[in-house]
């Protein structure tokens, strides 16, 4: 019998978007409690997103042949390269201490705060596909700078953020892609207004009101 052909055209990736970050909270830190801030913080400076799945594959046999395979993933790294990054929001994913008087101490053991890492890829065509990490820490930042040679160059910086499981199930990111299925009427702005775990948290944010109105630093509308 002649199966049935399909031909599919899926969209291709154009570029990387906004990024979104938001902090947890609790008395420890550094421990993860599903429960966040009322702040998401949104930028503008991303150039380059690189995600890395941190896992094991092992063959299961049986019989004299491969029965299964059993996968896990328990971590995905993320590499970010900004042009700029809040210099308060870097000092607080690294866990320095900040006097009173703006004085910034690093280095040492320090407790690494969790938060909730957001990030959009918009694809050629326009349609988008959104990405929650909600429970993450940041491993590694660099800090370069060069010389500047009579006309202006990009001097980025690098983010290593590590994304782990935020449920029991092990799950370790949650998206939603347009090209896909995605719920009518979703934005952006309502997807990012506050980290999703799961699909009673979707529905509540489609369910319910939402300002998704920006704000600059001096707190009016952008």
């Amino acid at each position: 019998m002649t199966k049935k052909q399909t031909v599919k055209r899926p969209p291709v990736k154009e570029t990387v978007g906004a990024q979104y970050i938001c902090f947890t909270k609790g008395d420890d830190p550094s421990e993860f409690t599903a429960q966040y801030e009322d702040v998401v913080e949104k930028t503008k400076t991303v150039k380059k997103v690189s995600v890395t799945e941190n896992g094991d594959s092992t063959p299961v046999y049986a019989s004299g042949e491969t029965y299964m395979n059993a996968s896990s993933t328990s971590s995905t790294d993320i590499s970010v390269e900004v042009i700029a990054f809040p210099a308060e929001t870097i000092s607080r994913m690294r866990g320095d201490t900040v006097t009173d008087s703006g004085l910034i101490l690093s280095g040492g053991n320090k407790i690494r705060p969790r938060f909730a890492y957001g990030k959009v890829v918009i694809m050629h065509g326009g349609q988008r596909r959104y990405d929650w990490y909600p429970n993450c820490q940041l491993s590694a930042n660099t800090d370069d700078i060069e010389t500047s040679e009579g006309s202006y160059k990009e001097q980025n910086d690098t983010l290593t953020i590590s994304a782990m499981p935020f449920n029991e199930n092990g799950e370790i990111a949650v998206n939603i892609k347009e090209d896909f299925k995605a719920p009518e009427g979703l934005t952006e702005d309502m997807f990012f207004s506050t980290p999703i775990l799961s699909e009673e948290d979707l529905k509540k944010l489609l369910g319910g009101t939402t300002d998704t109105g920006e704000t600059n630093e001096s707190g009016t509308e952008a």
